[in-house]
């Protein structure tokens, strides 16, 4: 048998319509939401599928029905793992993230969501992929650190306490020192575009804010995206991106 190719998938968190645009535009056939792949091809999502969109639910079907005919497979993202820790019954903040996605499951049937919590519990914090030579997490990695410290680095990341230049919230920067071969694709950290950095590549093209959905082709290193159909969340680190990038664009042109 041939090997897999891959179609790596950026942060979706519940925008359903821009999923089904991308799968469209990568040769996917769907129908209703069951989904055909283009032969020898697999989805492979970076996490984030839930929460902040207008349809988590929709989101989590269309997935987990790929993934159960061996079509697309998932890493845990830290909202995903949020959402699971709900659905187990931990308190959620009414105006937070978690919430509207409750909501949306609740006008499901009560098995679509026992099914939802047994697919999120499953979600490992990363796959390795084509013999090493591809590692898909959410928010990073760290390589020799014990494993219980490097699962949980793949799934949230991790905090400075400090302050970036744009005066946002600072993250652990594991990118500058990474050397491994594996060439490491991720999210978690919204950006305008993708952002390439060494052997690595983050896909959080911020679809929820307003900006794009995007995709991996591996192994031919083909960057595919689509617009969002409109802006569903607002966050602080976007709102900022967007202005630098506003800024920088018309610098430019002058």
């Amino acid at each position: 048998m041939s090997p897999l190719a891959y179609d790596i998938v950026g942060d979706v968190h519940g925008c359903a319509d821009e999923l089904r645009d991308l799968l469209g535009v990568l040769g996917y056939h769907l129908r209703k939401s069951s989904l055909t792949p283009p032969s020898g091809r697999q989805l492979i999502f970076v996490g984030d599928l839930v929460n902040r969109g207008p349809d988590t639910a929709g989101v989590l079907e269309l997935v987990m029905r790929a993934a159960d005919a061996g079509h697309a497979r998932a890493v845990m993202g830290n909202h995903d793992r949020k959402l699971l820790r709900a659905l187990d019954g931990q308190r959620v903040n009414a105006s937070g993230p978690v919430a509207p996605s409750l909501r949306q499951l609740e006008r499901r049937p009560a098995a679509f969501r026992a099914q939802v919590t047994e697919f999120l519990n499953d979600l490992p914090p990363r796959l390795e992929l084509d013999g090493g030579r591809l590692l898909v997490v959410h928010a990073g990695d760290l390589p020799y650190a014990p494993d219980a410290e490097r699962r949980e680095y793949n799934v949230t990341g991790r905090k400075t306490g400090r302050r970036d230049a744009l005066g946002l919230e600072e993250r652990h920067d594991w990118v500058t020192p990474y050397r491994e071969r594996a060439l490491v694709v991720y999210g978690h950290t919204p950006v305008l575009e993708p952002q390439q950095r060494g052997r690595t590549l983050n896909l959080d093209t911020g679809c929820v804010y307003g900006g794009q959905l995007s995709a991996l082709r591996y192994p031919e290193l083909e960057l595919v995206g689509v617009p969002a159909r409109r802006a569903y969340a607002t966050g602080k680190r976007w709102r900022v991106l967007s202005a630098s990038g506003q800024a920088k664009g018309a610098e430019s042109e002058q």
